[in-house]
């Protein structure tokens, strides 16, 4: 399909693309091959916003993202859209984003309490410890969902406002087949989250079992880093000298070009998780190069939310805010809102209190439910620094809300300083604060204290959507990097020759009068190993009985560097590895399946070959717990 140049609608002011200047071209020679895709629409599906950006593989250099959402809240720039989900009672989606949380409000208390209503949802898949395709969320309401139903809604509900923006920008019917889709997940997150994300997306149908590649998932901070390190001096802000960069000519590249072997962490500080990457930069061709496994925690912006609900039951009691998120759900939300933009109001030097809008239905129900009025539990309370209003608002005072970023900020500054202590993390020229949490002035102010000049930190201008468009850049050209660090190692049981006096006794197996060691670990990678995109490791199995179909082995992983046993401490089973050799029977006594496992990419993958007859058998491997 033809698309005509999306100039023509560049008056339309829902497009905001950037000039195609601002995306510098790496060198010629290194030019990516010729796209089957006619755009690359990447999703940022974030844990408090969500949003698209997109560009034309035949002008990669133009970044478009999404239209304006209707609605919007006060203080906070609606590029992005509430990642926020509202089903009908007979649990068919019905919206998403702002329209699903003004629907949800406007509800009767009574008929609100029968429909679904999910926000924050995404860490669930941090969080749970054997995710599986049957993992639950909990809605408002109380009532349990599918969790792979409403990410393959969300999924679906951006594939088509996409694929709508698309045809609109065209002119001409957009088809999912010319779109390859990428979605964005934190690094830190383990193959079965990513992997339940590529469940959702194919049950969305974007892309499917027997075309995988036409989806990518694109690692947060690493998408993040593509678009740091082409940034002009214009397009951030120096925490150092506080103002844009100026005085240098707008066309050179961060700090006055990034160099050969320029070292820099991208901190990616989102909603849910704090995700923290080191890169160098290699040349000529500008390839990125991990140089430490992805580290972080579920240390987002979130967190004071947590903490802001924490000062509510020290105030008004436990017992009674999990009752009123039950039965006033819609004025929960509301609570949480006007909390959200008080909390972007918090800084380091504020003098004033903050004064938060409680719901009337908040005041009226506290009544009922405790006989008396909520300016009596403040009174009550002895909670420092939070009165009434007589305005009917909490006036937080600024030392009381700064208590409430407290423990999130210590968990940031707690790991970069462990990960500025790694003996691999040295000479960091720049450090980019990135994500939503990262315009939060005592953040910048923490990690500048924290940092004490060490590295020039530097915040793009478009925070909010540095992940959006370098995910973008990462879906146009995938091998930009070239080298990434494995975060856990991985492995499989096997039997080897029994030696004594090295392997354990309780070890040993005796068969056909052989002496064999059982349990011994075959590592296939180890944690923080270097492994370049492309590599591959090699192992040969053969099925036990010639009528056998299938093989299944077990995968194993452990965060220790070295493993002996699939036994030791710390080691779990992770995954299985299936070869199906149906179809491959051949006259050799035994026949060879030769696996090869990827790990250099952002996914495992496993191909594998039938020696014996050069066929190429179907390997797959499998993280989500059965």
């Amino acid at each position: 399909m033809a698309t005509p140049s999306p100039a023509k609608s560049m008056g339309d002011p829902g497009i905001t693309p950037l000039s195609p200047t601002h995306i510098l071209k790496d060198s010629e020679e290194n030019e990516p091959t010729r796209h089957p895709y006619v755009v690359v629409v990447a999703i940022d599906f974030g844990t408090t916003s969500s949003g698209y950006a997109y560009a034309f593989t035949n002008e990669p250099e133009c970044i478009y993202t999404m239209r304006r959402w209707e609605g919007g809240d006060p203080g906070v720039s609606n590029q992005k859209t509430p990642t926020t989900i509202l089903l009908t009672p007979d649990r068919k989606f019905h919206s998403f984003g702002y329209a699903a949380r003004d629907f949800y409000h406007d509800l009767d208390p009574t008929e609100s309490k029968q429909w679904l209503y999910l926000e924050k949802f995404k860490m669930k898949l941090h969080t749970t410890a054997n995710l599986s395709i049957g993992t639950d969320l909990d809605a408002a309401n109380g009532k349990k969902v599918k969790a792979l139903d409403i990410f393959a809604y969300a999924l679906a509900f951006f594939k088509e406002q996409a694929l709508k923006e698309l045809s609109d920008q065209t002119g001409s019917d957009f088809d999912n087949a010319d779109v390859r889709w990428v979605i964005t997940v934190p690094a830190i997150w383990k193959m079965p989250a990513k992997q339940f994300m590529r469940e959702a997306s194919y049950k969305a149908g974007m892309a499917s079992r027997e075309n995988p590649d036409q989806l990518i998932i694109a690692l947060e901070p690493e998408a993040a880093s593509i678009y740091c390190r082409k940034l002009r001096l214009h397009q951030m802000v120096d925490l150092g000298n506080k103002t844009a960069l100026n005085g240098y000519s707008p066309t050179e590249n961060v700090g006055m070009g990034m160099t050969q072997g320029d070292r820099y962490v991208v901190v990616d500080c989102g909603g849910g998780t704090v995700d923290l990457t080191v890169h160098q930069i290699c040349m000529p061709e500008g390839h990125l190069k991990e140089l430490y496994k992805a580290s972080g925690g579920p240390y987002g912006s979130i967190g004071i939310d947590y903490e802001f609900e924490k000062l509510l039951c020290k105030i008004f009691g436990q017992d009674f805010i999990d009752q009123f998120k039950i039965k006033r759900p819609a004025a929960w939300v509301d609570l949480m809102i006007a909390f959200e933009s008080r909390k972007r109001a918090a800084t380091p030097d504020r003098s004033n209190p903050l004064n938060i809008n409680l719901p009337f239905s908040f005041i009226d129900y506290y009544k009922k439910f405790r006989g008396h009025s909520v300016e009596h539990a403040l009174r009550k309370s002895n909670v420092e620094f939070v009165k009434w209003s007589s305005q009917g608002m909490l006036r937080m005072n600024p030392d009381a809300m700064n208590a409430l970023f407290k423990p999130t900020i210590d968990h940031i500054i707690q790991h970069l300083i462990e990960l500025f202590d790694r003996p691999e993390v040295t000479d960091i020229k720049f450090l980019f604060l990135v994500g939503g949490f990262a315009e939060s002035p005592l953040l910048q102010q923490a990690v500048q204290k924290m940092l004490q000049g060490r590295s020039r930190i530097i915040i793009p201008n478009d925070v909010g959507l540095t992940i959006l468009k370098g995910a973008v850049l990462f879906g146009l050209d995938p091998s930009v990097i070239k080298v990434r660090r494995s975060p856990l190692t991985y492995g499989v049981g096997v039997l080897n020759r029994f030696v004594e006096g090295k392997h354990p006794p309780g070890k040993m197996l005796v068969k056909e009068g052989m002496h064999w060691c059982t349990d011994v670990f075959d590592t296939f990678i180890s944690a923080d190993q270097s492994v370049a995109l492309g590599e591959t490791v090699k192992r040969s199995y053969t099925p036990a009985k010639p009528s056998q179909q299938v093989i299944v082995i077990h995968v194993y992983c452990s965060e220790k560097e070295s493993v002996n046993f699939i036994t030791d401490p710390g080691v779990r089973k992770c995954g299985t590895l299936k070869l199906d050799v149906s179809g491959t029977e051949s006259p050799a006594a035994r026949r060879e399946i030769q696996t090869l496992m990827q790990f250099g990419d952002t996914e495992i993958r496993a191909m594998a070959l039938d020696v014996a007859t050069s066929r190429s058998v179907k390997a797959s491997i499998d993280f989500l717990s059965q």
